[in-house]
């Protein structure tokens, strides 16, 4: 069986980067103290520090610097299927 991922809320995420970066605490105590493992801690404050106004979107969102590439990507695929589909006809009416 696989083990199952825990999730944290991202405002949670959010408070404890903020005390790692503001000299409250270090990451190695705060793992302690809250059972998050370190290497967990290292990565919410890598993205913290990548972007502070938005560091962790939660529940299916995404940064908005992939929305675009998301949108073309649905794009890109339904115009493949519309493609598909005219092939399909085209040689049904020959």
């Amino acid at each position: 069986m696989g083990k199952t991922q825990k999730r944290y809320d991202p405002a949670y995420k959010l408070e404890v980067c903020k005390q790692i970066a503001s000299g409250i605490t270090t990451v190695s105590e705060l793992s302690r103290e809250t059972g998050v493992p370190e290497n967990t801690l290292h990565t919410w404050m890598k993205r913290y520090r990548e972007n502070k106004d938005t560091p962790f979107v939660g529940s299916g969102k995404t940064f908005p610097e992939n929305e675009e590439l998301i949108c073309l990507r649905k794009e890109n695929k339904d115009l493949k299927e519309e493609n598909f589909i005219l092939k399909k006809r085209r040689l049904t009416l020959r």
